[in-house]
Parts: C-alpha cells; sequence; structure tokens
C-alpha cells in the first residue's frame, strides 16, 4: 500500500521533465493516473510504461480540457489530485517581445491554468469527500522561482506568467477552502529538462554562448552544489499530493537548491 493508494490524479504536460516525473512518483506510490499532454504519442508511452492512461490534449482548448477532465470520472468517479503542470517558455530580449509570443506564453502558463483550476474544481465541488481525509480533492500548480524573482529579461513573459499562477493558487486557495478543496503551487529553480535545454539553445544563441554554457553559468549559483532533477520536484509534489500534506493551502514551495537564498 503506497501513500497515494486510493487517489486519482491528472497531470497535464505528462510526457516528459517535471511531468513524467512526477506521473512516475506518483505511481509508484499507488495513485491511478490519467496523464495529459498535447504529445499524445509521448503520454501513451509514459502510461503503457507505468500502466496508467493517456489522454491527447491542449489546455489552451477548452474542448480539450473537458475532455481530459472527464476521462478519471468516467474511469473512476473521481478526481482526486489535479497536477496542473503544462506550460511552454520562449527567450528574448523584452523590448522585441511581440504580441503573438506574449500571448503564446500567457496563454498556456496562465489562462489555461486557471480554466483547468476552474473546471477540475467544478467537477470536485459535486464530489464526496477523499477516504480518510477531510478534503474533497487537491489542485497542484508548476510555477517557478521566476515568479518573484523577475527571471531575466530575457524571459519576460515567463516570469510574468508564472508570477500569475502563484496569484492564480493563493486565490483558488481561499475560495475552495471552505468547501474542502486545497491548492498549493511548487516553484522549481534550474531543473535538467528539455524546457531547460531550449532556454540554454536559445539564450545562447543571443549571447554568443556554446552550446551548454549558459546552463553552466546558471547551474554554477546552486548551493546545494549539483543541477535540480525533475525527480526532486517530484518527491514535492507527492508530498502535496498525499495525505500528509491535508492542512497546507495557499502555499507556494521553492524547490531550488537554494538559488533563491543564494542570490
Amino acid at each position: 500500500m503506497g501513500r497515494l493508494t486510493g487517489r486519482t490524479a491528472l497531470i497535464t504536460g505528462a510526457a516528459r521533465g517535471i511531468g513524467a516525473a512526477c506521473a512516475r512518483r506518483l505511481a509508484a506510490d499507488g495513485a491511478k493516473l490519467v496523464l495529459a499532454d498535447l504529445d499524445g504519442e509521448g503520454a501513451k508511452k509514459l502510461a503503457a510504461e507505468l500502466g496508467q492512461v493517456a489522454v491527447t490534449g491542449d489546455v489552451a482548448l477548452h474542448e480539450d480540457i473537458e475532455r481530459m477532465l472527464n476521462e478519471p470520472y468516467r474511469l473512476w468517479g473521481r478526481l482526486d489530485v489535479l497536477f496542473n503542470n503544462a506550460g511552454v517558455i520562449r527567450v528574448q530580449p523584452m523590448l522585441e517581445v511581440t504580441g503573438e509570443e506574449w500571448d503564446r506564453v500567457m496563454n498556456v502558463n496562465l489562462r489555461a491554468v486557471f480554466f483547468v483550476m476552474q473546471a477540475a474544481a467544478r467537477r470536485m465541488l459535486q464530489q464526496d469527500l477523499m477516504p480518510g481525509s477531510e478534503l474533497r480533492g487537491k489542485l497542484i500548480q508548476t510555477a517557478s522561482i521566476a515568479s518573484y524573482r523577475g527571471g531575466n529579461h530575457l524571459m519576460t513573459p515567463y516570469s510574468a506568467s508564472k508570477a500569475g499562477v502563484v496569484s492564480l493558487t493563493r486565490s483558488a486557495a481561499q475560495v475552495l477552502a471552505p468547501q474542502r478543496i486545497t491548492s498549493n503551487c511548487v516553484c522549481p529553480g534550474a531543473v535538467e529538462t528539455p524546457m531547460w535545454e531550449q532556454i540554454d539553445r536559445e539564450w545562447g544563441a543571443l549571447e554568443g554562448l556554446g552550446q551548454g554554457e549558459t546552463w553552466k553559468r546558471r547551474i554554477r549559483n546552486i548551493p546545494l552544489g549539483r543541477p535540480e532533477r525533475p525527480e526532486d520536484v517530484a518527491c514535492v509534489v507527492a508530498f502535496l499530493a498525499g495525505p500528509d500534506s491535508d492542512y497546507m493551502t495557499g502555499q507556494a514551495i521553492n524547490v531550488d537548491g537554494g538559488i533563491v537564498m543564494g542570490n
């Protein structure tokens, strides 16, 4: 019996990086999962590996959100945990950001996070308490330490979107606490993921740096002395999904190896 045995969860952005690591951890802890991603083949491959269920969908589309959220109810009659994780990034100077590029980041990182959260909360409000718990459900979002550090002039829309995620997390916590639904978010730092490979590539091209140089420069300042792994985030997400965090809501938890402290 794992810590999450009997709990159901939906993970968006589940096919790779932090989402995939969290899927593996939650499955190992006994949760039943629906893995959602725009990369349907990647989600299906991971779901097959874990003995879970996959669904292809774009969190920026309302019809896809409904389809993703309907799946755990079709399979199990409830959703206990939402890990609202899908996100995108674009590295470019602040003064060169176009309206189209701003909207793309905001639509996925903030607008979609809100509407996925809203759709999940509406369903959770109609279900009974989780077995052995005082709660109906849990909402968990992926923010970033960039949400309050301002990031860098090359990641302005991303930083702004993640600041919005922290604000949404706390608003949802206030609104939904009386209905026994919690809302928390994790704030990762420099994580070894395909997203950071993209950051390294785009940042390096802008500043004339070789492959890997931006990444090396970033992790040089981590007080704990090593890059962050997706599994480091997964440990905290598993805690938030499990019973030991049932009395926590409205929290933005740094998982960064001390970057914020060290800078």
